[in-house]
Order: C-alpha cells, then structure tokens, then sequence
C-alpha cells in the first residue's frame, strides 16, 4: 500500500494564494509536489491549520503515516487566532503518535505546541541560503541528517527562530547565528522531525522570495538597492535552469548540497524512509 501523508498548511487563503501568484504554488502544494517527485506513489492530503476549524482527531490523524507541516510567515511568537490555531493542531498531531516533518514555521508551530518559545531574529533575516550549518553530536547519528556532510549549506527564508527548546527536544544542527537548525521534538505519544531551512525549495522558488521580500532585504541593507537584488536573483533562476553551470555555483558560493536536488531534499528524503520502515514493520 502506498504512504498517506497528510500536508498541514499554516498560510492564510491570501498568503496561498499569494504565493501562487509569484512562484505557481502555495507552501503545501510546493511539499507535495516534493514529496511525489521523491517517491511518486505517495498518496497527499491537505489540510489548514489557521482556519479555526477544531483539529481532526488523533483517531482520524493515526490514519496517515506521515504528517508534513508547510512553511508560511506565521509568527509564532505572537498570540493570535492563527497562532493558537496552528499550536492546537499540533498538539493533536503529537497526541497521535504519527511521525511528522517540519521545515521553518512548521518547526516553530511544533516547538511552541510542545511548550517552547519563537522569537524574532536579529539580525532579522536569513535569507536565501544559511550557510555553514553543523550537525551535533547527536545529529551525527541522528537519521534525519543521514548522508549529510560535516557543514552544508540549505534554501533558508525566514525571520523568527526558535529561542527556548521544550522539554523532550534535541538540537541537530546550527549554526553561529541560528543555534537551531534542526531538531528532534518528542513530545506526548509522537516525534517530530523539523528544520528551520526549507529543503523542499528549488531554487527558482529561493530567487522569487528574495523578490517577494524585496523591502525587508533593502531595510536590512543586504542588498545595495533594487537592481542588485534582481541581478542576485536571475542568478539563481539560472542555477536552477542549468544546475551544472560551475561558473554560477562559484558566483553564489554554493555546492551540491544545494544545486542538486537529490541532496538538497535530503532532511525529507530521510523521513520518508522513516516512515515506510515504520509502515513495513
């Protein structure tokens, strides 16, 4: 039988459709689209968890074998009925026992559901690529970075962090302006794998959030003025189009771990496999 993933979306209807606007899809149709070029016969669902709704049951939750949370702009450090919402899901998620996956704010929604805390970053953004991230002792071993390398770089958009860890959770990876890069969140009967970069991005999909975040690049100064940050951008739609062109990896100071899309999946390559071992035992 094939994997059932369920992909819980944390964007408002205008943030999807938003997105799909600038790059053709909304955060959870950019992961399932991911999930099926990695193993086609998965079966996708999707659901928001910002509308209000009250939570499917862990009954009804327990009939997926992987739950995935989206990214979005929500701030998790702020108390707001999206906020609330997002947390109330994932404590039903956790209750579940299911295994689950999160990149960016699917990683702050689960560390605040299980009892930690979001802040703003500062220096406020990270964006395009987080460079020089580290796994821990711990996620040497850990299975979601299997077959990473000793520091890699990753798609990165974000502007809040991770600042206190709940209980039951272990740091993977970081980096010296982002300590939390990659956790592991036990909490209640269920697991959460998550990173703070997105891993599901191509980098067509970077180049347009780099445009979508034009005012916040140019107020935090890392870009001297529009035309650069268009300049930047093509550049890594480039890459994309041509992700053999050396001339450009060199130019942006990236490797394999990014420009191919086997590696950079990497972090959802390895919890796929988590769950069909899980599924098959």
């Amino acid at each position: 039988m094939p994997l059932r993933f369920l992909i819980v979306a944390s964007e408002t209807p205008d943030q999807r459709e938003a997105r799909r606007n600038d790059v053709g899809a909304a955060s959870d149709e950019t992961y399932a689209d991911t999930l099926r070029t990695i193993r086609p016969e998965i079966e996708c669902e999707t659901v928001s968890c910002v509308d209000g709704a009250t939570p499917p049951s862990p009954e009804a939750l327990g009939a997926f074998d992987g739950i995935v949370l989206s990214g979005s702009p929500i701030q998790m450090h702020a108390d707001t009925v999206e906020t609330r919402s997002a947390a109330a899901f994932m404590t039903r998620v956790f209750e579940a026992g299911v295994p689950a996956f999160g990149s960016c704010a699917g990683l702050q929604i689960a560390s605040v559901a299980a009892g930690g805390r979001c802040q703003p970053r500062s220096p406020r953004m990270e964006a395009g690529f987080v460079r020089g991230i580290v796994a821990t002792d711990a996620g040497r071993v850990h299975p979601l970075l299997a077959g990473r390398p000793l520091t890699w770089d990753a798609p990165a958009m974000h502007s809040d962090e991770v600042s206190v860890l709940p209980d039951g959770a272990r740091i993977l990876a970081g980096t010296r302006t982002t300590p939390v890069q990659a956790v592991e969140i036990r909490h209640g009967a269920g697991t959460f794998w998550g990173v703070q970069y997105h891993p599901e991005l191509s980098l067509a999909e970077i180049a347009a959030a780099l445009r979508r975040q034009k005012d916040d690049l140019l107020e935090e100064k890392l870009v001297a003025d529009e035309a650069a940050l268009e300049a930047h951008a093509r550049r890594i739609e480039a890459l994309d189009a041509e992700p053999e062109r050396r001339d450009l990896a060199w130019q942006l100071g990236l490797d394999r771990e990014v420009t191919e899309p086997e590696r950079r999946m990497r972090e959802i390559r390895n919890f796929i496999a988590h769950t069909a071992s899980r599924k098959a035992s």
